[in-house]
């Protein structure tokens, strides 16, 4: 078999590659890492499904197939992709308008709307465009999550609380609902609430390793038994999750008219974008402990696969989770296998034992979101964002804003458009620093900082960036604005020019030509002399005006100058 078709092969089939490498230790290694995954899914699966707005089950149908597609085509070693809760908060308010929250119809468009997710990143990784996620800044994913995480912890409240509220994705008309009728508070289910929560806060910091969240919700369960033996009448209303079916993930067939799927495809875009956001973020963050290096191609291949298929076996919209992906890590993990015996042991635990999911109640649920949503909020990372700048911070603020009162496909595109627009606005001004001769050390220096006189009849300026369209009237302003008629640019810190920016230095080249000067170029690099050629500005700017080095370029240009009126004209 030829190289070629080896490499072709391991592009499309990348488990080859690993497959091969697995040794009966490393396999014992992933199975104990896959059933430490497969028992900390249980509860995140079902409160992330309660999120979605759909029924428990389903939190768990998109643990298995899913995660399996997704290790099979991703290229991470360690990543585990299935339910996660800023997914499921956009599938909720995307769908929740369209039909009545855990009815069939609803789940038909959240199975659509998968489908078109998947599709939506498979012509993402198609058209190879991995690095799209490199404009997706972290800001906006931290003003997002926390954002979902606020919208999340609201529309628990009334689970919390025991309150019979109909279910919204809106934020503000949910804490309307809860204010109006907070006095009819379900003490009850306050009680199994604070239980689940003390439970869960203790485990955490007294026994890390153990799995806090299904020892929370068993405590739970078992408190509310035993409230339901006591006298308190009130405790047989605390709302049960209800049972959940001892069965695989039954095959499932998405809608397929036009209409709707016209209606979904923004929300499908965004889900689809956010997904790959998420998947190639954890991928790359563990991939920086482990040592691997991530293909982000092959990640929007496993995570497209992933979802296309899902929606086919009654699974919703999936990414990777870094929950379960640090887990998996620290549990040994040494191939995508532990993915896939996560998923079969979280199968066999769904056949084996789902009826016990029927005496899982609502409060205690409600306290496990609680605590999800409380750890999206990266504190840590938005201090940082805040330190950062005006900038960061009005990207998160924004993003954070628009996914609390705006649909959250449109917040999404709210933050990846301000980043842009700030990221122009950056590059549209490129630094632009004035130069003097250091002649003791031989070199240019900024005039500012070394406080050295500048030339009187030269003007020597360094331009660190980009000179493309969005740039050249700053430039232009600047280069208008010297008074010396001889100009030399140091070019070595210009990282792209385009048209634009070559028409600009041949104008200019002209202009202080006609004034009896020039325009010199020198230490310019291929991203710079290449356009100038290409685009036939070589002679307007002449080809005895480019040099190699500063020092070739000012021992010309001191010979051309008549007047040498600073200090140290001399070659520098």
């Amino acid at each position: 078999m030829s190289a070629i078709t080896i490499n072709f092969l391991l592009r499309f089939l990348p488990f080859l590659g690993w497959a091969k490498q697995t040794t009966l230790t490393s396999a014992r290694q992933d199975a104990l890492a896959g059933l430490t995954g497969a028992i900390i899914v249980l509860p995140q699966g079902v409160a992330y499904a309660l999120i979605a707005g759909l029924p428990p089950e389903y939190g768990l149908y998109a643990a298995i197939v899913p995660a399996i597609i997704a290790a099979l085509f991703g290229s991470s070693w360690h990543l585990i992709s299935g339910p996660t809760a800023a997914l499921s908060i956009v599938v909720f308010t995307t769908i929740s308008p369209l039909a009545e929250v855990g009815s069939a119809s609803y789940i038909a468009l959240v199975l659509s709307l998968t489908l078109m997710a998947g599709l939506f990143q498979l012509a993402l990784s198609l058209a190879r465009m991995g690095t799209l996620v490199n404009f997706v800044s972290h800001s906006v994913v931290v003003g997002f999550t926390s954002g979902a995480a606020v919208v999340i912890a609201t529309s628990q409240i009334k689970n919390a609380l025991g309150l019979d509220l109909a279910s919204s994705g809106n934020f503000i008309l949910n804490w309307i609902a809860v204010s109006k009728n907070i006095t009819a508070t379900h003490l009850p289910s306050l009680v199994i609430t604070f239980i689940t929560l003390a439970t869960l806060i203790g485990v955490k910091r007294w026994r890390k390793k153990w799995p806090n969240m299904l020892i929370a919700m068993v405590v739970g369960s078992l408190a509310t038994q035993l409230l339901l033996l006591t006298p308190w009448q009130a405790a047989a209303s605390i709302g049960l999750v209800g049972e959940i079916p001892s069965q695989l993930p039954p095959l499932s067939l998405p809608l397929m008219d036009w209409d709707i799927l016209r209606e979904l495809a923004p929300g499908a875009m965004a889900l689809g974008l956010l997904g790959l956001v998420e998947a190639v973020s954890i991928a790359r963050s563990v991939a920086t402990r482990s040592g691997q290096r991530i293909d982000g191609n092959q990640e929007f291949i496993g995570q497209s696969f992933s979802n296309i298929i899902g929606s086919f076996t009654s699974s919703y919209a999936t990414s990777g989770s870094f929950t379960r992906t640090g887990v998996n890590y620290e549990a040994g993990a040494t191939s995508p296998l532990a993915a896939l015996f996560a998923a079969i042991f979280l199968a066999l635990i769904v056949l084996l034992f789902a009826p016990l999911a029927g005496f899982i109640t609502l409060p205690s649920m409600a306290a496990i979101l609680l605590v999800v949503a409380w750890n999206l909020i990266d504190w840590h990372h938005i201090k940082i964002i805040y330190r950062a700048g005006k900038n960061e911070a009005m990207v998160f603020g924004v993003t954070f804003g628009a996914t609390l009162l705006l649909p959250m496909e449109f917040a999404i595109y709210l933050g990846v458009l301000l980043s842009l627009v700030l990221y122009l606005r950056r590059t549209s001004k490129p630094n632009i620093t004035a130069m003097a001769r250091n002649t003791g050390a031989k070199k240019l220096v900024s005039a500012q900082r070394s406080g050295l006189p500048e030339c009187e009849s030269l003007k020597i300026i360094r331009i660190n960036g980009s000179i493309f369209f969005g740039a050249v009237d700053y430039v232009q302003s600047t280069l208008m604005s010297i008074p010396q008629k001889h100009v030399l640019i140091v070019a070595s810190g210009i990282n792209f020019i385009d048209l634009a920016g070559t028409e600009l230095l041949a104008n200019e080249a002209k202009r202080l030509t006609a004034l009896g000067g020039g325009l010199y170029i020198c230490n310019p690099n291929g991203r710079v002399i290449k356009p100038i050629i290409r685009n036939g500005h070589l002679s307007a700017i002449g080809k005895r005006h480019i040099f190699a080095t500063k020092a070739l370029a000012l021992s010309t240009i001191d010979k051309l100058l008549v007047e040498h009126t600073c200090e140290g004209c001399a070659e520098g």
